[in-house]
């Protein structure tokens, strides 16, 4: 090997080791993770919510082999009763609440008694149905143990649900739970205007 070689050969191990130590030298930079928060869209998500308070009322609560829960209705805390003229964007919650917990509560293994329940298939000329709010109609009741329902209170953007289970003999409320319920779940909130105490939907006008 000649010096010219000899040269060229030491220069280039140089380069290269300098090029080496400058790559493992430099640390490696942290790659920045966004997490983009999408916004959703309350209007449907009403399963969503009551599967969040079902979470919560039976988070303490374990199905008994033998207990029987009845589900009813969710009144307003003032009156205690369902009133069909009051115009609400959640005036249907109370009976979605009913509907709802009780596929929450039997996903969960309580046996949630149908005391809606006629005696014999009702038909009529446009459908056949088993369930029914005349009393005349309904199949006797069997052992209830316990009561599922609750309360609602209205307030501008919602209302807060307020969900209890109760001893039937003893009337103890063994289990508890509150959620707030948002006006969109049934209708945009921007498509709902209210004029002398009762409420309209309005299009829109983009």
């Amino acid at each position: 090997m000649t010096y010219l070689s000899f040269y060229r050969a030491v220069l280039l191990s140089v380069v290269l080791g300098s090029f080496l130590s400058a790559c493992t030298s430099v640390p490696d930079e942290p790659i920045e993770s966004q997490s983009v928060r999408i916004p959703v869209n309350q209007l449907g998500n009403s399963e969503y919510q009551t599967y969040l308070l079902a979470n919560e009322l039976f988070a303490g609560t374990r199905p008994a082999r033998h207990a029987r829960y009845a589900v009813t209705g969710f009144v307003p805390v003032g009156s205690m009763e369902f009133d069909g003229e009051e115009q609400r964007p959640l005036m249907m919650l109370g009976h979605q609440l009913e509907q709802g917990l009780i596929t929450e509560a039997t996903k969960r293994g309580f046996t949630a008694q149908e005391f809606k329940l006629t005696n014999d298939i009702i038909i009529s000329d446009d459908s056949d149905r088993v369930l029914s709010r005349h009393i005349a109609q309904l199949s006797g009741l069997d052992r209830v143990d316990f009561y599922i329902t609750g309360t609602l209170v209205h307030q501008q953007d919602g209302a807060m649900v307020n969900a209890r289970i109760i001893d039937a003999r003893t009337k103890d409320i063994v289990a508890a739970a509150t959620r707030f319920f948002p006006a969109g779940l049934f209708w945009e909130q921007e498509q709902v205007t209210s004029r002398n105490g009762r409420l309209y939907r309005t299009e829109d006008e983009g």
